[in-house]
């Protein structure tokens, strides 16, 4: 069982929690969410204005999913941290955050296969990934005019191409740091590059990243040790999702496959003798854009029973997120089951939403029209406060 679990059973969302070198004063974590807001991959000042109204002294935030080279893109309009004009432009957003007294770790992201051609260097190249399968037509892509169209075939990296797309990520570490933030996450869930080699639902590779598990977990182990030795474990956080079947990523027995990534990390951090900032997952009734359902793998108890024997088994910091209401992360939290809670879809509609649970106040309902626009501000940043009114917004019950 995870070292902090006996005070985890007694915390609250605003219980302190000391995240390894950082002191955090509440428990609510803003999750990274894809918002494309970042015109031609550099940041802007809406996204130096968006991350600061989610800031609270001593509060945590992970940013969007920020890709790590051209070929990692999948969105458009979503901000990178591989070229110089892109750190300039993070470093304005960093700053913001920190003024505020927020901790800010920068999601690092690859979308492998699930990207199309218009993404890719050229237009014309296709997007690689651990399999030449594409993702079904149950899927649908966001194009750069606004309209829906399908993913691209991927091409299945050689066994030799691996290892370079593999320092790819701890170089963006490196960049993130000099941007000022204060750590990375390695985006590991929900269908992108790294689960496509994860899940043997997609992995049908007959090297050594496919077939086992443990040949499976051998792409991500190779990113966190790159990235681990070029800035610091206690700088490096790790999102899953094995129980997530988002864009295809489906997985024959994801209990087992989460337990041998969560052992494979704890064998690391022995090794390291420090650990990992945390481990992300994904709560398993997280689904097709961001619909809340029973899930794939069977009953709500089931759900939960993977949850718990996830955050048993891992020694360190564990963030739950996917789906969480205010009661659920304060039933999470006593219950002893996360360390903290990640928020996406109500953070995005309530800037203020620390105070807003700290309060039990009303929370403003959000808009999925304007989750994937480019207004610099309508459906970003102009959802009220406490106090402001509500405007052309509605209210919800609190949650």
């Amino acid at each position: 069982m995870a070292e902090s679990s006996t005070s985890a059973q007694r915390a609250t969302l605003f219980s302190p929690y000391n995240m390894g070198k950082f002191n955090l004063s509440h428990r609510v974590v803003l999750a990274p969410m894809t918002r494309c807001r970042a015109l031609d991959g550099i940041p802007q000042p809406a996204n130096v204005e968006y991350y600061k109204q989610r800031s609270t002294p001593g509060g945590f935030l992970i940013s969007e999913g920020t890709t790590i080279s051209p070929t990692a893109a999948g969105f458009p309009h979503c901000p990178g941290i591989y070229t110089h004009d892109q750190i300039e432009a993070w470093k304005k957003v960093v700053d913001a955050v920190h003024a505020k007294g927020s901790v800010f770790f920068c999601q690092l992201w690859h979308v492998g296969r699930a990207s199309n051609q218009i993404y890719q260097p050229g237009r014309t190249a296709s997007p690689i990934s651990s399999t030449n399968k594409p993702i079904s037509g149950r899927w649908r892509i966001l194009m750069p005019d606004g309209t829906y169209g399908s993913y691209a075939r991927p091409r299945a990296l050689s066994t030799v191409e691996i290892p370079e797309i593999v320092q790819q990520y701890p170089q963006a570490a490196l960049n993130a740091i000099q941007a000022g933030f204060d750590g990375i996450e390695i985006h590991g869930a929900h269908g992108y590059l790294i689960d496509q080699f994860l899940k043997d639902g997609i992995n049908e590779r007959t090297d050594e990243y496919g077939g086992s598990i443990t040949n499976r977990c051998k792409f991500l182990m190779h990113v966190v040790q790159a990235v681990a030795t070029a800035i610091g474990p206690d700088r490096v956080g790790v999102r899953i999702s094995p129980a997530i079947d988002h864009l295809d990523a489906m997985d024959s027995d994801p209990l087992s496959l989460g337990l041998a990534v969560i052992e494979k990390l704890n064998k690391l951090q022995q090794e390291w003798g420090k650990k990992l900032a945390y481990l992300h997952m994904t709560q398993p009734r997280y689904t097709a854009y961001g619909q809340t359902e029973s899930g794939r793998h069977g009953s709500e108890d089931e759900e939960t029973r993977f949850m718990r024997a996830w955050r048993r088994a891992y020694e360190g910091t564990f963030i739950c997120s996917g789906g969480f209401t205010r009661e659920l992360g304060v039933e999470a939290l006593a219950q002893g089951d996360a360390d903290l809670v990640s928020y996406g879809r109500l953070f995005i509609s309530n800037p203020d939403l620390v105070e807003r649970f700290k309060v039990d106040a009303p929370l403003t309902r959000y808009v999925r029209a304007t989750f994937y626009t480019q207004d610099p501000v309508i459906g970003y940043t102009d959802y009220p406060f406490l106090g402001q009114g509500q405007g052309k917004y509605q209210r919800i019950s609190r949650l």
